[in-house]
């Protein structure tokens, strides 16, 4: 036990530090090319610990104004949605299920439309509790239809979400086609975009991804009881329904906050924990300790290369991520057969 928690330690210790110099990394590319250790002697002097007087202002700004901020929030959004997807592959002992292919990112992402053409946008929480809402409604339709088949529930759970996401999508469109001066807002919102994120949606964000991680972590343990199934998890006294409401609510919650910002951005919630869950077993502690760290770093670079890939343009981080993530899924669906 003791060298298994000195060997998570240590890679806890050298993921901190790919992260970092990844994330320092990232800050010197672009279209301003700003050489490390300029990126580190302005990360540094804007907590007091430097002088940046010899750097020149428009790197500065581009650091500190620009880059850095979707920095920050493609590290704490794709950490967020990959134990989301942790989540829901223990609670529905599925390792396919993610809350992009069940359709509870496009739901999120229909309310977040709707909070645009209402004009809800320009209030605080506009459109985060819309995104909530549609979210929450979304997963209980997927639950209901799922439950009211006498096929397989996994098969049924997977083919429902999908169904369920090409309504909401076709639903969008037709939104987008009605709304026409809406258009580019909810464009960017359906194919995810961390361009306009500032220091604003993360001061809102991290107290919400601290706070539903650590409620996520709580609830790790009655996670790992329940893959044993539900007589044996109530005879070990857990509570396998209110479990299952409360940490999918949680997710829920966590996705929505991210769709709000960033838009939808898929198979992080898929790719992540799956290779974790091979490499490091299902115990979900570790299990969403190491999702955390994989899907910073996943995103952290699909990020990077979805602003700095083209020339002169910006692709759409939702792109880059489904690019890696389609051919995963359809690899995981040939395995099981499903």
């Amino acid at each position: 036990m003791v060298h298994l928690k000195n060997r998570n330690l240590y890679f806890y210790t050298l993921f901190s530090i790919i992260l970092i110099v990844l994330a320092i990394g990232a800050a010197t590319i672009g279209v301003v090319t700003i050489p490390f250790q300029d990126v580190i002697q302005i990360i540094f002097s804007q907590i007091g610990m430097g002088d940046n007087s010899q750097i020149p202002d428009n790197h500065i700004l581009t650091v500190v104004q620009l880059r850095l901020p979707r920095i920050i929030m493609s590290i704490f959004s794709g950490a967020a949605l990959a134990i989301c997807g942790a989540v829901f592959q223990s609670v529905f002992r599925n390792p396919i299920c993610d809350p992009y292919i069940l359709g509870i990112s496009s739901g999120a992402s229909l309310g977040a439309a709707i909070a645009f053409i209402l004009g809800l946008d320009i209030i605080i929480f506009g459109i985060t509790l819309p995104a909530l809402f549609t979210a929450l409604i979304t997963l209980l339709v997927i639950l209901g239809i799922s439950k009211m088949s006498k096929r397989n529930s996994t098969e049924t759970l997977l083919l429902t979400g999908i169904a369920i996401n090409f309504l909401i999508s076709a639903v969008i469109t037709l939104l987008i086609v009605l709304n026409k001066q809406e258009m580019q807002k909810i464009i960017f919102w359906t194919m995810g975009s961390l361009a306009s994120v500032s220091y604003k949606e993360i001061l809102f964000f991290l107290p919400l991804f601290i706070g539903s991680t650590f409620f996520l972590f709580y609830y790790s343990k009655d996670l790992n009881i329940m893959q044993l199934g539900g007589d044996t998890a109530k005879t070990l006294g857990v509570n396998s329904s209110k479990v299952t409401v409360i940490t999918l609510f949680i997710s829920s919650l966590l996705i929505a906050a991210v769709v709000s910002i960033c838009g939808v951005i898929g198979f992080i919630g898929l790719i992540v924990p799956h290779i974790v869950r091979i490499i490091w077993g299902n115990n979900n502690r570790t299990l969403f300790v190491y999702s955390l760290f994989f899907g910073a770093i996943f995103l952290l670079i699909a990020d990077t290369l979805s602003r700095t890939i083209a020339i002169n343009s910006e692709l759409p981080v939702g792109s880059i991520t489904a690019i890696a993530g389609a051919p995963y899924f359809i690899y995981l669906l040939l395995r099981r057969r499903v």
